[in-house]
């Protein structure tokens, strides 16, 4: 499970939705086929991106200036992909053939899925500007598809035709699956967030492209869409439901064997039931042969239509209810019916920024953070293997609520003198007392009274840091203002060390 993990973790990290490659789009063949409720419910977006800078946390990185595609949707709002507005100070609007931009604010925002809506601040743009159908089924494979967007190379509204190519359900991120549609309609960067039309409505919202390969593009389902929007009803985006355990597949006939399996059963096979989820009644080698009310195949596979087979997971988000879904499972020959707890949100040691920015605690010359997702990208270029790998689709314990890690390599200062660069080790223990979030070891910092700091890791062949307490304290406020840096801390972590001092 950790090396997929990884695997998954550090192609995301890697790859920037939008960043996308492809021919310069072609027109399409059939212009009688373009609407005008289409023409006029795509919209351009602008956005001036500052992305977090998790090597100096207290920083953000240089501006971007960024834009994407969206489409009008009912409730006087713009559809749009996450990565297009994601960590976004100024957000704008432009209709197509008009010369006005109009600003824009996020209001809903689910990066895991990556979608987001925007409310503009001047109603009257939607005057003349009706949101645009969406379509209630799935298209079908070898469905005529047409994508709309604004992408780099003109100004003016493009139309690329393709097909369906494929109906998948697979990850879009970590801890997040989703159905996905594969066209060969051309999608380019400033596609993201425009829709994909067949029959006059549309049927999903383009996303991504597949780098180095020719027409292999992909959209969001109008089915994802919508459970995204329903979720968005209440004001707050709380996730998807879903099933976090690892599992192996029943092709094997020497499985069938030890399992004491009837021929009949088919199924997928529990191989590591997931600790991170409260009252989990699955237990290794249980054989799921049912979600909910659907069929489970040796391969992990559901049965949708004649026409489609996607992973089992897919049931999870059709018919779970309340966090529940009902499984049947086969353990020790025995047929099983369990209710299934599926989360919205699964704890993680290692969590996303989720468009957050880092917290952080400058002590000294050392900068604390919290690891996240983004952050591994911090242990490129050091050993082969970091603790951090290790703990990667961890649950957070009593013991240990997130990672602590060392985000920065040490400001340059009397009292870094002989120290390695510690930046990317995860901080075990201070003072003998370990670790257990960046909250609690700021408040024993702030209350230590002990002559010396003493910092050690989770990496057996790291070196201890030792400094003497009264000098860190006093050698802050110049560190700060030597390397430019505003505040010794993020909000919430200054609240927590200016209190009770």
């Amino acid at each position: 499970m950790t090396a997929h993990y990884l695997r998954l973790v550090l192609c995301l990290l890697a790859c920037v939705p939008w960043s996308l490659t492809q021919a310069a789009t072609k027109p399409a063949e059939n212009p009688e086929a373009i609407t005008h409720e289409a023409e006029s419910a795509v919209v351009k977006v602008f956005s001036s991106i500052r992305r977090p800078d998790v090597a100096k946390p207290w920083a953000k990185s240089s501006p971007i200036e960024a834009t994407g595609s969206g489409v009008i949707i009912e409730g006087h709002r713009i559809l749009t992909n996450a990565h297009v507005v994601g960590y976004a100070s100024q957000v704008q609007v432009q209709g197509n053939q008009s010369g006005d931009k109009v600003s824009a604010t996020v209001e809903a925002f689910a990066p895991g899925i990556d979608l987001a809506v925007l409310k503009l601040d001047d109603d009257s743009f939607f005057n003349g500007r009706p949101a645009l159908p969406r379509a209630t089924a799935l298209p079908q494979v070898k469905d005529p598809v047409l994508a709309y967007g604004f992408p780099t190379g003109g100004t003016s509204l493009s139309i690329t035709r393709g097909i369906v190519s494929r109906i998948e359900f697979v990850q879009y991120g970590f801890l997040t699956s989703g159905l996905r549609i594969q066209i060969d309609a051309a999608i380019n960067p400033g596609n993201s967030g425009g829709p994909a039309i067949a029959s006059g409505k549309m049927i999903g919202l383009a996303f991504s492209h597949l780098q180095g390969s020719e027409n292999i593009s992909y959209i969001i389902p109008n089915e994802e869409i919508e459970l995204f929007l329903k979720d968005i009803a209440d004001g707050h985006y709380d996730g998807k439901p879903g099933m976090y355990d690892t599992y192996q597949t029943l092709e094997n006939p020497a499985l069938r064997g030890y399992l004491k399996l009837d021929p009949a059963v088919k199924g997928m096979i529990v191989t590591r039931p997931d600790e991170g989820v409260k009252g989990n009644p699955l237990k290794a080698w249980d054989v799921i042969t049912r979600i909910g009310d659907v069929p489970v195949d040796d391969d992990g596979m559901v049965k949708v239509n004649n026409n489609l087979r996607v992973n089992f997971q897919y049931v999870v988000q059709r018919q779970a209810r309340d966090g529940m879904i009902p499984v049947s499972v086969v353990r020790g020959g025995k047929p099983l019916a369990l209710n299934m707890p599926v989360p919205s949100h699964r704890p993680l040691l290692i969590e996303s920024l989720q468009g957050e920015y880092p917290s952080y605690f400058i002590y000294g010359p050392i900068v604390f953070s919290r690891a996240s997702l983004e952050s591994l990208a911090l242990l490129r270029g050091r050993a082969a293997f970091s603790p951090a790998i290790a703990h990667l689709g961890d649950p957070p314990s009593e013991d240990r609520q997130e990672l602590v890690v060392i985000s920065s390599p040490l400001f340059p200062h009397a009292l870094s003198k002989g120290y390695s660069n510690p930046s990317g080790e995860i901080v075990d223990a201070v003072n003998g007392v370990k670790v257990k979030s960046l909250a609690q070891l700021v408040a024993y910092l702030r209350d230590l009274k002990d002559e010396y700091v003493v910092l050690d890791f989770d990496d057996r062949y790291s070196e201890g840091l030792v400094f003497p307490r009264a000098k860190l304290v006093a050698a802050t406020e110049d560190i700060l203002t030597d390397n430019g840096v505003r505040t010794q801390g993020s909000a919430d972590m200054l609240r927590i060390w200016q209190a009770s001092k």
